[in-house]
């Protein structure tokens, strides 16, 4: 990442090196391994009945019986006493009641309600355990999202068998090649390689790839209502989001779709479609917004700019790993795949009269008017011209914010909208914006970011996962109205991305 020389700081060396001591000692209380394999499987997302054990699921592929007595020298018997520990069935249908899914190595966790491994998440957070000098956690970081796609057949939303049937962004392939520019084990990276393509396929054949346009889409493989959204993303009438959607359905005419597809309104239920559309809405990584209509429900229907920007990385960066592990011929595939991907993108995400990277829909033929800060991903990923890069930047001010960058231009009370910022599309603007040369933009973004975050540290002495971008506050539960309106403590990219960004600005000193 391109920095700058500018070193002059609008924060002391004892506000930087106190977020960076938070940061430091944060690592350690996100860190599960099986010592904590207790405090993992309790999960406040779904109901538990007091005197039940906590459930923890060993991949079938796995020896059963070696696993436990891993866990037996690790855990206390009394811990031992309250977990089950059970194989995984072979189908997920089968799964009746739900648990955690068993990683052999250590991980950090986001933190909060989020006490599981996610996959998005982990590359913001090895991009600080990197920095931070964790070298033995960022390794096993990587290793443990190796494992879920050799065990669990790809990088899981998160390692809790309710979270099975959906994936999230692929960035896969960039934590691995981060790690191997700080391990330089090219014997590792040749292991990492089969589950890499593994991902890999995972997003371009169908149902994620759409033949027509050879993009790809979200799409996750459950059905019903996701379990740990009924039993915990609750107001405090009770409702849940389902029941508020459904109250938002009777209340408002909406234009974005046709509604008759995800809400029966003679029964007052929400279809079958619905629930696919919302749980692949998780998949994404981006929870309520209306970037695809009300709650994102018509997701399925759309190539988004995220998932197509990181599946043109992923193929340039497996040429990069053919190329250092020397197969010349390989190199060109990959490579030749990424240009046809950067020659999709631009066909049908890049909108030249907004000067904008829109998400595209399949049925109409046409893409989504709805400013979103995806836009940034196809300059943080090398993949729009310079006059693209410089339409964009045109449109800075849409998304520029006091403390930040916001997530989309509307407010509808979704915690993926305006005012909202999270440190990981911060992240994406300022690096895209300084990979184009825009070196004045990028650093006052950050510098910003920095500002908000360092100053509400100082107020609540904590990092959290999101932030009014507007009010500069970490204070928001009052203005969501969708999904779970806490701001959760941890906060595991937010600490990866400020490190980062403090390394930018050049007020990074190891």
């Amino acid at each position: 990442m391109t920095t700058n020389t500018n070193t002059s700081s609008p924060f002391t060396t004892a506000q930087i090196d106190a977020v960076r001591a938070y940061i430091k000692r944060t690592w350690k209380t996100l860190t599960r391994s099986h010592e904590h394999l207790l405090q993992s499987a309790k999960d406040t997302k779904l109901e538990h009945k007091k005197e039940s054990r906590w459930l923890v699921y060993i991949s079938p592929s796995e020896e059963s019986p070696n696993v436990q007595s891993v866990l037996e020298r690790s855990l206390s018997a009394k811990d031992m006493q309250q977990l089950e520990i059970r194989t995984l069935p072979t189908e997920v249908e089968a799964i009746k009641e739900h648990g955690l899914l068993y990683l052999p190595g250590p991980y950090v966790v986001p933190g909060g309600r989020f006490n599981e491994m996610y996959g998005w998440d982990s590359y913001f957070i090895l991009l600080g355990l990197l920095r931070d000098g964790e070298s033995e956690l960022a390794q096993s970081q990587v290793d443990q999202l190796l494992y879920q796609v050799q065990h669990y057949g790809t990088i899981l939303n998160a390692n809790r068998t309710y979270m099975l049937s959906r994936s999230q962004p692929p960035v896969l392939s960039m934590m691995v090649l981060a790690l191997f520019q700080h391990t330089q084990d090219e014997e590792w990276l040749k292991s990492a390689l089969p589950m890499l393509e593994q991902f890999y396929y995972y997003w371009v054949v169908p149902p994620h790839l759409n033949p027509a346009t050879g993009l790809s889409r979200f799409y996750a493989f459950g059905e019903g209502p996701a379990p740990e959204v009924l039993f915990s993303e609750r107001d405090e009438e009770g409702r849940s989001h389902y029941d508020r959607v459904k109250e938002y359905y009777q209340r408002f005419e909406i234009e974005d779709y046709d509604v008759t597809l995800f809400y029966d309104r003679e029964n007052d239920e929400l279809t079958r479609l619905f629930y696919k559309g919302d749980r692949t809405m998780r998949e994404s990584g981006f929870d309520i917004t209306n970037r695809f209509g009300p709650f994102s429900i018509d997701i399925l229907h759309y190539a988004p700019v995220c998932l197509n920007s990181l599946l043109y990385q992923m193929e340039q960066d497996l040429a990069q790993i053919y190329n250092i592990l020397g197969n010349e011929e390989l190199v060109k595939q990959w490579r030749d795949r990424a240009d046809i991907r950067r020659d999709r993108i631009d066909r049908c995400l890049w909108d030249e009269e907004k000067g904008l990277y829109l998400d595209y829909h399949f049925q109409s033929g046409k893409r989504r008017r709805y400013e979103f800060a995806t836009t940034f991903y196809p300059l943080w990923l090398g993949i729009a011209s310079d006059a693209q890069a410089q339409g964009v930047v045109k449109n800075l001010s849409l998304f520029e914010a006091p403390g930040g960058i916001f997530t989309s231009t509307r407010v509808t009370g979704n915690q993926w909208d305006a005012p909202f910022g999270w440190a990981p599309l911060t992240m994406v603007a300022v690096q895209g914006l300084y990979r184009y040369g825009y070196h004045d933009e990028g650093d006052r973004i950050a510098r910003n970011f920095l500002t908000m975050v360092i100053e509400e540290f100082q107020r609540h002495g904590t990092l959290v996962e999101k932030y009014d971008v507007e009010r500069c506050s970490a204070k928001v539960s009052d203005e969501i109205c969708f999904g779970y309106s806490s701001n959760e403590v941890g906060f595991g990219w937010t600490n990866g991305v400020v490190l980062e960004l403090l390394a930018a600005l050049n007020l990074y000193e190891v």
